[in-house]
């Protein structure tokens, strides 16, 4: 992958998006579940970013609660034990997971693997730390 449209084609092939426009994607990833009465879902969002007004990179972001509702040092202690492929950080009123990459030289396991990742970390600290799946 080189550039934003070669992401957003390989995404549109791959995901379930629920909506796009020119400078992001949005997509739904379902987990397989044991119990049909609890099915849970993801929520990612695919932004394009541009670093240094030059270097194209996308950025993986999903919501996992409230801030208002957040024990934020817990949170981050448990982020810090559990996760190798995401961050933290308050965007607007949400706590969000999220992960960054550069485009150039993108390898398509580069881009899956760390959101499958940033999906799975998102969907157990949303219910760990907001009771619920509500993104």
């Amino acid at each position: 992958m080189a550039t934003w449209a070669d992401l957003a084609r390989f995404v549109r092939g791959e995901y379930e998006v629920i909506s796009e426009n020119d400078e992001e994607i949005r997509i739904q990833v379902n987990f397989e579940d044991v119990n049909e009465e609890d099915e849970r879902t993801q929520i990612i969002i695919l932004a394009r970013e541009i670093l240094d007004a030059k270097h194209e990179w996308v950025q993986l972001a999903t919501p996992v609660g409230l801030v208002e509702r957040a024990d934020l040092k817990a949170l981050l202690t448990e982020i810090g034990l559990s996760s190798i492929a995401c961050g933290a950080a308050i965007m607007g009123e949400h706590v969000v997971l999220r992960h960054s990459l550069p485009l150039k030289d993108l390898d398509i396991h580069e881009f899956t693997d760390p959101l499958e990742l940033l999906a799975g970390t998102a969907d157990q600290i949303e219910e760990m730390f907001f009771g619920g799946d509500q993104y």
